[in-house]
Order: C-alpha cells, then structure tokens, then sequence
C-alpha cells in the first residue's frame, strides 16, 4: 500500500471512528494508553541511573503575569528557555504512568501546573479540544472544558485528508497560565479565554470562564464547519497568546496578524505582516516581544494606545520551500530570549542545504552590520530542519533536529529519522559562536527541555526497529558532554508518538510528554517531593 493511499485509509477509519466519539468522556480515573504488539522485544530500560549535577546559571527573570518558571507554558517561560528549576528523574527504576484521553486522538500538548501542584493541559481530541485538569500522580481527570473544533479537523474528516491537523497549531495548544492560575487561551472561533479552575462545595473540581474578549471584529473568520463546509472568504485562527510586562495580552495569527487586548479596558488593537506567516508561538521580555514569522525576526513593543509597534525587523534564508520536518517555509522555532545581561534573541532559518542556528543582538540602538552575532551550520547535508523551539541557558544553545518527521504515520513500521542533537556556545566576548558537542539522540518531533537542577536534557526518541516494532523512550542526555544517559521505554505504537508535543517537568520530579493518545509521566522509583 502507498503512502497516500495508507494515509487516505486512515482517515476514513479516523473519520468513521469520530462518530462513535462525539461526546467527551466525564471525569474519571485514568485509563491507561494501550500499547502496540512488540513492546515485550524492546528493551524497557537501557543505561544507568545518573548523578545529579545543577548546571550554575541566572534564570530567565520570572515574568510577573505568568506563573512561575517552568509551570508556565509550552516554553517553560517567557523568554523560551525550554528549562526547568525542577530536578527531572535520574532514570532511578523509572516508572511509567499515562492517560488516554480518548479512543482516537487526545494529546496533551502543553502542560502546565498550577500552585498546588495539579497539571493544566489542553488536549486535542476529534471532536475538540479539552482544557483539562488532571492529578500529577495518577493522572486522573479532574475536570475538564470543552472547546470548540477547530476547522482543520472538519476539513480533514470531509477531504479524508488528515495532513493539516498535523500542523495547524491554532485552538489554544499555545497557551500559558498566568499569575493567578488561570489558563489564558485562544479558541477556534476567534475568541480569547481567561479561565479559572475552582472547587465546588462537593469537592468536586470545575472550570469558570472569568473574560472572554472576541476577537472575530479583527481576523477575518470564514472557516470551515459543519454548517459551512465551503467557505467563500478567509480563515484566520489565532496561534499563540502571550503577555508583556505591563499585563496586556498578545496575540498572533497564522497569516500574520499581530495583536494585543488590555484586560482593563477589553480594547484590542492589531496590526498585519502583509505576505507573511506566524506558525510558532513567541517570546516575551521587558524590553519587548520577539516574534518570528515564516519571513523574518522582529521586535515589537505597544505605543501608547496598545497598537503593535515594530522596534527593529531582521530577515534571515528561509529557503525555497518547506522541508519534511517542517510546518511551514521558514523558521520552525518560538526565539529564545538569553544571555548573560539578556543580551541575545536566538532563530534557526530554513536554509536549503544546511539550517543554521542565528544568534542576534537585541538592542535597539544595534547597527544592522551588527546584528548578527553568529550562524552555525547544523546536521548534515540535504537532511537539517527543527520546528521546535531551541533550549537555552547562560550563553547555550541545544538545538534537535526534526527532518523527516511529517505526522504519525512518518514513523510507523520501525522507521525513524536521521536525528541528532547539537550544542553551541556564544563565546564570552559576543565575537561568534562554537559547536561544544554533537548527540546522535533520534528525537523526531519534541519540544526538548532542561533540567538545570541536575543537568540532564530530556528528548522523547524513537529508534529504527528491524522488526518493524515502534518503540518510544525518554531519553537523558547530559548537558555538559552530549553524552546519552539513560532511556525509558514508555510505550510502543503510533499512539506513543509524541506529535510537536513538549517534554514538560513538572515540580515533584516527574517528567510529562504528550503523545498522540493522551499523556504520559516518567518518575525514578522515588522522585523528589514523594516523602518516602
């Protein structure tokens, strides 16, 4: 059977399986995802437990609208670090727990965590997204929020064609919690959520919609529906929300539409990157918003009225079309905002024949000359391309590399990617940047993330299997050498793949990756915070 026409038949049983799942599952215990045949002849546990090492560094400052660094959102914080203070496992006897959150579909792609410890997720699901609040233990459904389909989804069941759900990141997987633990989201019908969570006089757990701003006046909404199955006009969904230091709320579109909303007054304001994309979320500093569309990298601040003001724009090689690996032609990563005195904003391009890592200087009074701090080719030649944002620490950068993984189907049957891992350094001095080590870790499609309190980088890999077995583990990796250090089977089959969704630890220890099905934790036998 060709690739098209096994794609085709997935669809028709996707589509044919979302009639029999229409209707959201209550609150209930965990069920398990199940696991394909073969994951017996896999090994379950390969290295040894590794010895914590705090990796010496400043935080990113710890924005005062978010929630805590590292509880926050899909990047850990707002200026994308993709690092956590937490120390992950050590891959002591690691244990496997996980929820399926549907029959078909259910990944929990961002998780986050409120002050008491409990995840805040949203989970994609065919008959729509699920805002959910689950036990950090067992996983269990607290309580959950429906929200509405995204139109992708409907396109997909009625054109039996399930490429674009793979890589439309609109309908609130990028959200953040804020400051007071309520998810902020934009939902597929143009309207932007603040959400609380809240216990009833039962004990039981909900979700209370505090605000709800639409934003339908300011992006064009002709979408795809069951009810309008052949739009005229144009669809415009919402990708990313963020907030800057002064507490308003941003917000960006797929084709290019920049906005903010005052919570205070509920005015929105938006401008428009003519001709340009925006498929990745951003990143937030006191000295702007950074932002990255499919053209180039820009700084952004509001005027006086909360109108998007550009401080300074910088293009960079977005090749000559978009790569398997890739969601759209140009950069596939949210900026990095790092360096010691915050000096630096960190892209990858989407150069032909090798991606390029690209450090630039941030300030606004920085010649165009000197922009640029540094671009480094990574990964080999023909077969480089990331859509998934860059770690880093101090004057670090990590960056994976994802050529070659399209959607779950990729990777079925045994096969995997070329991979690899690269570290790189910007040098003391801002005179250029070195390549500090090079992994070989098959990480096909994860948000990577650190744990500066041990020292260990998580990556969700996948190895070719000459048995045809689809075998998924987490894998530490030390950040200090690149070396591997341990991996933890976490499951085997297409519902294992993690699809785009990150690496999230979370604040006993346990380590989170959402997978196609739902979601799973990894923990050492005792993670810290458990009490013996």
């Amino acid at each position: 059977m060709s690739r098209r026409a096994l794609s085709r038949a997935l669809a028709l049983t996707l589509a044919l399986a979302l009639y029999a799942v229409t209707v959201p599952a209550p609150a209930a215990q965990a069920d398990e995802i199940p696991k394909a045949p073969g994951h017996r002849l896999v090994s379950a546990y390969e290295g040894a437990p590794a010895t914590a090492r705090p990796v010496p560094g400043t935080p990113p400052p710890q924005h005062p609208y978010l929630a805590p660094n590292g509880r926050s959102g899909m990047h850990a914080d707002a200026a994308g670090s993709g690092t956590h203070p937490f120390p992950g496992p050590l891959g002591d006897h690691p244990t496997v727990t996980s929820e399926q959150i549907a029959p078909l579909g259910g990944e929990c792609a961002t998780a986050t965590f409120a002050s008491a410890g409990r995840l805040v997720t949203v989970c994609g699901t065919f008959s729509g997204f699920l805002l959910k609040l689950l036990d950090p233990r067992g996983l269990d459904t607290l309580a959950e929020y429906q929200l509405p389909q995204r139109p992708s989804t409907v396109e997909a069941i009625t054109r039996l064609d399930f490429s674009k759900i793979f890589k439309d990141t609109s309908g609130g997987a990028y959200f953040y919690l804020d400051d007071r633990d309520r998810a902020v989201l934009a939902d597929s019908r143009g309207h932007l959520l603040r959400v609380a969570h809240e216990r009833s006089p039962d004990g039981s757990w909900r979700f209370v919609v505090e605000d709800d701003w639409d934003l339908t006046p300011y992006v064009p909404h002709d979408c795809v529906s069951w009810t309008n199955l052949h739009p005229s006009g144009i669809c415009d969904p919402v990708t990313s929300v963020m907030p800057d230091w002064q507490g308003r709320i941003w917000w960006v579109t797929r084709l290019g539409r920049v906005g903010t909303v005052d919570p205070e007054t509920s005015a929105v304001r938006s401008v428009r990157l003519a001709g340009e994309e925006i498929q990745n979320s951003f990143s937030v500093a006191q000295d702007g918003v950074s932002i990255v569309s499919d053209h180039a990298l820009y700084s952004f601040v509001a005027g006086s009225d909360g109108t998007p003001r550009i401080q300074w724009r910088q293009t960079y090689d977005r090749g000559t079309g978009t790569k398997p690996g890739s969601v759209n032609q140009g950069s596939g990563t949210t900026p990095d905002l790092f360096g010691d005195g915050d000096r630096y904003v960190a892209i990858t391009d989407n150069a032909d024949e090798r991606m390029h890592v690209l450090v630039m200087r941030r300030g606004t009074d920085v010649p165009a000359q000197r922009r640029l701090v540094c671009k480094v080719p990574v990964f080999g030649s023909g077969a480089s391309t990331t859509d998934n944002s860059l770690i880093s620490w101090g004057n670090s950068l990590v960056v994976e590399n994802n050529y070659g993984y399209e959607n779950p189907l990729s990777l079925t049957l045994g096969r995997s990617v070329v991979g690899g891992a690269t570290r790189i350094d910007v040098r003391e001095d801002g005179s250029g940047c070195d390549t500090v080590w090079e992994s070989d870790v098959r990480s096909p499609s994860t948000v990577p993330k650190l744990s500066t309190a041990n020292g260990l980088l998580y990556f969700y890999e996948k190895r070719p299997h000459g048995l045809g077995i689809d075998a998924w583990y987490l894998t530490a990796v030390d950040f200090r050498t690149g070396q591997r250090r341990w991996s933890r089977l976490t499951g085997t089959g297409p519902q294992y793949d993690n699809n785009w969704a990150p690496i999230t630890i979370g604040p006993d220890g346990t380590a989170y990756a959402g997978v196609f099905n739902g979601i799973v934790a990894v923990r050492d036998r005792q993670a810290p915070g458990d009490g013996g």
